[in-house]
């Protein structure tokens, strides 16, 4: 079994069993798995990070999934090629940490997976890049229960370029985002969430998003 299969069937247990997760009882009751792309070797990139300078590293706005809005920093951007089309994602800092938030959209978005995006944990390397690993790509909370508010990807971090890796969309529930305003200012939520390395697994990306 893989790391990605092994990392796969543990959150599937959790999904389906804990009482931390966001399904509620009656969703938990017909639960089986998620539902994922096939492992994508050509999808996982050790990056520099660009870091912006100090007079750039701005407070932004962004707006959740229920309307709410909340503020973090603009820290930097990662630079790379997706068959063979040239992206960058802006990546932000909590106020509070020194965690980092990278959420994105796709063209997958809205049709294979959650309409307004998924969220990627980035791992730091022992040569100072970062490890962005799209097969662990995941959905907010949001997109199981619409009871959850969630951070949405900034419009700077939605790809023209498919994603065809990490989880796809959830068909066991109604999912919920808000009406979003294309003039409205964004950044992620104030919540801390350590990268993949340091994070507390067991929550499955919820410290991102509240109820």
């Amino acid at each position: 079994m893989s790391e990605l299969t092994d990392f796969r069937k543990s959150k599937d247990e959790f999904f389906a069993t804990d009482e931390r997760s966001p399904l509620t009882p009656e969703q938990r009751k017909n639960f089986r798995s998620l539902e994922y792309y096939a492992e994508n070797p050509q999808l996982r990139f050790a990056v520099a990070l660009d870091e912006f300078p100090d007079q750039e590293k701005e407070p932004t706005e962004i707006i959740t999934s229920m309307g709410d809005s909340s503020t973090q920093t603009r820290w930097g951007k990662f630079s790379f090629s997706v068959d063979g089309q040239d992206v960058s994602l802006t990546v932000f800092r909590s106020f509070d940490g020194d965690d980092f938030f990278l959420p994105f959209a796709d063209s997958t978005s809205g049709s294979e997976t959650y309409g307004a995006g998924r969220y990627l944990d980035i791992v730091p390397l022992r040569d100072g890049r970062y490890l962005i690993d799209f097969n662990y790509a995941y959905n907010p909370y949001c997109a199981y229960n619409p009871h959850w508010s969630c951070p949405i990807p900034p419009p700077g971090n939605r790809l023209k370029v498919a994603i065809l890796a990490g989880e796809k969309s959830f068909t066991g529930g109604e999912a919920h985002w808000a009406v979003l305003s294309p003039t409205t200012a964004w950044s992620p939520a104030l919540l801390l969430r350590p990268s993949l390395g340091t994070w507390p697994r067991p929550l499955w990306g919820g410290l991102r998003c509240y109820r």
